[in-house]
């Protein structure tokens, strides 16, 4: 299989087949992002051979009498079929619908107990696709997109150089949600800066709340000295939210939440992983994110940022 520096893919995809399909970032402008500094190039596809051997590697794999052999040596039963492919990459969504559909096509070909196409995605990346071609994409398997969103305070948003507000996020998003692509948002704490947290979590909730994402996973932003935001904190431009005010801004945007959706702090940046689903799961997360804010100090949590292993 041919994969390409670091391999990023949200936790709830652990169990999918992880297909290389571009690397890097188009966009690559994000201030906080040092995901792909690994990397001697800003982005590409990988060519149609490469994604077609992988398929076909893949298959081979499942299918060696040897591989089925070693996985009942280990007391495990042989591999379910193959039901959903997350393509990797930062947002392979932008690639245009003719390759996204050629990308599929083979995935059916090679796997056709596939029943979903997963990958991140970028606000912008519907912006040049038509309706129809979104519901080509979706008949096509698209589903399950993971949508970076990150928040929708503008002011954020723009210092952070996302390059979408929070007009697009509605417009793109009930888009997706017209022509039946399910998604779920990253987003990520701590992004509005010191004193802002609240703020942005509640103008992200009153956007959240007039869309239907499955999930929302929270993260937390962690500043590596590679980055240019931490260049901008240098130069006295940004100052960055204490930890505990990290906590309390996603009390701040789980408490204004009134739609149903899972809540999902699965990440490594977050020193508390906490799941729920909203509403059902409400009071009891807000109890545990009160006792955090309470009861564990700010130099622990700093202690867990600063030994955090790059992310």
């Amino acid at each position: 299989m041919h994969y390409t520096g670091t391999i990023w893919c949200p936790p709830y995809e652990a169990d999918s087949l992880l297909l290389e399909v571009t690397a890097g970032c188009p966009h690559h402008k994000c201030k906080f992002c040092t995901l792909y500094c690994d990397l001697p190039f800003k982005f590409r596809m990988s060519p149609i051979e490469d994604i077609e051997n992988d398929l076909l590697e893949a298959q081979v794999l499942r299918r060696n009498p040897y591989s089925k052999m070693l996985i009942r040596l280990q007391g495990k039963d042989d591999p379910d079929p193959i039901r959903r492919v997350f393509l990797t990459g930062a947002n392979p969504f932008v690639l245009k619908t003719e390759k996204l559909l050629e990308i599929a096509s083979l995935i059916h070909k090679y796997f056709p107990s596939v029943n979903s196409i997963g990958c991140f995605a970028r606000i912008t990346d519907s912006v040049n696709k038509t309706d129809d071609e979104l519901i080509r994409l979706h008949r096509a398997g698209y589903n399950g997109l993971t949508i970076g969103v990150e928040t929708a305070d503008n002011e954020a948003l723009a210092f952070m150089r996302k390059g979408y507000n929070s007009k697009d996020i509605l417009t793109q998003c009930k888009r997706l949600e017209q022509a039946g692509i399910e998604y779920g948002f990253f987003y990520l704490t701590g992004i509005s800066g010191k004193g802002k947290g609240e703020t942005g979590a509640k103008a992200s909730a009153r956007v959240f709340n007039q869309l239907h994402p499955f999930l929302i996973g929270p993260n937390m932003l962690t500043i590596y000295p590679e980055s240019n935001l931490y260049q901008e904190i240098q130069n006295g431009n940004w100052e960055e939210e204490s930890e505990i005010e990290k906590y309390q801004e996603l009390r701040t945007l789980v408490e204004n939440l009134n739609i149903p959706t899972y809540y999902a702090a699965m990440g490594a940046s977050n020193a508390f992983q906490l799941r729920g689903r909203l509403p059902k799961d409400k009071e009891q997360l807000l109890e545990t994110l009160d006792r955090i804010i309470c009861e564990v100090s700010e130099e622990e949590l700093r202690y867990y940022r600063r030994n955090l292993p790059h992310l």
